[in-house]
């Protein structure tokens, strides 16, 4: 049995990792706040995006735009993946890096080409580990909120390539946030445009298009694009500090029975120390009496 004084060490330590693991969970937490409001303010946007995607997709006039073009065949494809930078958020990497594992097997075995554009640290260290990946960019460090100039690199550049020919396809690979105890791994393809089939609701059906469906098309398409690569991120983000949350959550919870664990030991071992003790100042009384 360990002596006390090693457990009394182990006990502090386990403690100050307590500590942490309870500072993370609460900085976790509060982020998670603001990221769930942030996704949940965008997702009726994202929605209507899809919509009048599928809509002018359905008309006819998406027929001579080069962003609508459905390819006979998918004979390449960009894959943007959407991961951590920091980890310790339980199994969310893992989920999303087998999911796009899997998608790289399937297109193996069926000569389809990859190119992958890396959000987070730990997607770009999972690329590393692959051998015949095409890496198109790597990006780390995004803001919660990543609107802005690194959000319309990424559109541009899976716009640039899709009007190119370089690739038939767009597929974003994330961590859909569905609520707090429900998160899933999900591909989504954001080009050709309008390709993902949704219900389209009756206003947008009704809707009347000024000046032109075919201007309306022309002013729309990029944002609407933009818009679900930025949902993506942002319900990606949302659903990454839920589970650092019940990660750090468990952690903590996990080190609060290993004091207790070490605490009844100690005090056990300190017992076992008393009683030997006793045992051994009674046979020195014993020995001095004969």
């Amino acid at each position: 049995m360990p002596s006390t004084r090693a457990l009394k060490t182990r006990i502090r330590s386990v403690k100050s990792t307590k500590q942490i693991t309870k500072a993370m969970q609460l900085v976790a937490a509060s982020k998670m706040r603001k990221a769930q409001e942030a996704e949940e303010a965008s997702a009726p946007y994202t929605r209507m995006a899809n919509e009048i995607l599928t809509h002018l997709a359905s008309q006819g006039v998406t027929d001579d735009h080069p962003l609508y073009e459905k390819r006979a065949q998918v004979k390449s494809r960009l894959l943007i993946v959407i991961a951590t930078d920091k980890g310790l958020a339980g199994a969310y990497d893992a989920n999303g890096l087998k999911l796009y594992a899997k998608q790289l097997l399937s297109d193996d075995k069926e000569g389809v080409a990859n190119q992958t554009l890396y959000i987070g640290r730990r997607a770009n260290r999972f690329a590393s580990r692959l051998k015949g990946t095409e890496v198109a960019a790597a990006y780390q460090d995004l803001p919660d909120d990543p609107a802005g100039g690194q959000l319309r690199a990424i559109v541009q550049m899976a716009i640039e390539k899709f009007e190119s020919g370089a690739v038939d396809a767009v597929d974003v690979v994330f961590t859909e946030y569905h609520s707090t105890v429900r998160q899933e791994a999900r591909m989504q393809r954001i080009l050709p445009a309008g390709y993902e089939v949704v219900d389209v609701g009756e206003n947008v059906r009704e809707a009347l298009f000024e000046p032109s469906k075919e201007e309306v098309l022309e002013a729309v398409t990029y944002r609407l694009i933009e818009a679900q690569v930025y949902h993506a991120l942002l319900t990606a983000r949302a659903s990454e500090y839920i589970m650092r949350m019940m990660a750090m959550k468990n952690a903590t919870d996990n080190a609060t029975d290993l004091v207790d664990d070490l605490t009844l030991a100690m005090n056990k071992a300190r017992q076992a120390a008393i009683t030997q003790e006793l045992a051994e100042i009674s046979g020195g009384v014993e020995a001095l009496n004969d």
